[in-house]
């Protein structure tokens, strides 16, 4: 096999036997100068074909264990769901679980604050989702809050790819616009539509509106981190607030201080 790319000392992309670029995890794989060829396989732990390139530059801040364990969910999940899950799965959710451990590392709980009420719409999810955190715990020796399988299963269903009514397409899609326009105005700055920031933002949104939509409701109260952050990023507060009365405002949807505070974050992520 060989190895053309490093992402970082344990992760690198390679050609497979017919000429295919894949994303290859191993201890050290990424460190001999590239172009390579690997002879010993046996030290390749993972490969993950049909990845987006935009995801290359996220994979290699993440942790190898991290990583391990999400592609072990994503495997598990294809089994139990019996459908072919979105390739990038495995990296946008090492993506989601690393920014959970970070947040439990600070004593931040957040996850009430997108733990929609999915449980009895996605059992099958919701219960891949518990047995992931018990695969999260064996491969990092971390230990996340239980909320966090329902977040698990959000992106289970979201890989799921299922097809939307064309006219709830068409509704998301100019809701999505008119807030970027938003944070754009706000913060002066023309979002990358190409970026791993951005399609979070909007996996983000789109869970938003979708429960929004629907009339479900979360209260965790998270009053003390919003006053701290609304007075560290008031511009960022100004944006997120401007998004929540557009949404009130044009659909009749009212975001509570719990959806405002997860705005803010996503937002601030973007602007780096």
């Amino acid at each position: 096999m060989k190895i053309i790319k490093k992402i970082n000392t344990s992760a690198a992309i390679a050609l497979d036997s017919a000429g295919n670029e894949i994303v290859v995890l191993g201890k050290g794989i990424g460190f001999p100068s590239v172009p390579y060829e690997l002879t010993d396989l046996s030290r390749i732990e993972k490969t993950f074909y049909d990845v987006n390139s935009r995801y290359f530059g996220m994979i290699e801040g993440l942790p190898q264990s991290i990583l391990l364990a999400s592609a072990e969910i994503a495997e598990m999940a294809e089994l139990e769901l019996g459908a072919e899950l979105n390739p990038n799965l495995p990296f946008t959710l090492a993506d989601h679980l690393n920014f959970a451990v970070n947040r439990l590392k600070k004593g931040m709980d957040l996850t009430g604050a997108i733990a929609y009420d999915i449980k009895h719409l996605y059992p099958k999810e919701t219960e891949i989702g518990k047995r992931g955190l018990e695969v999260f715990k064996d491969k990092t020796k971390i230990t996340l809050p239980d909320t966090e399988a329902v977040n698990i299963a959000m992106h289970l269903i979201n890989a799921e790819s299922k097809v939307e009514d064309l006219s709830q397409v068409m509704k998301t899609t100019k809701i999505l616009n008119e807030v970027e326009n938003i944070i754009e105005s706000y913060l002066n700055y023309k979002l990358d539509k190409n970026s791993y920031e951005y399609s979070r933002l909007v996996a983000h949104l789109r869970y938003l509106i979708q429960r929004l939509s629907s009339n479900q409701s979360v209260e965790v109260k998270n009053e003390m981190m919003l006053n701290t952050l609304t007075k560290e990023y008031p511009l960022i507060y100004e944006c997120a607030k401007s998004i929540a009365n557009y949404l009130e405002g044009t659909w009749g949807w009212k975001c509570n201080d719990d959806e405002v505070l997860y705005l803010m974050l996503h937002i601030n992520r973007i602007k780096g």
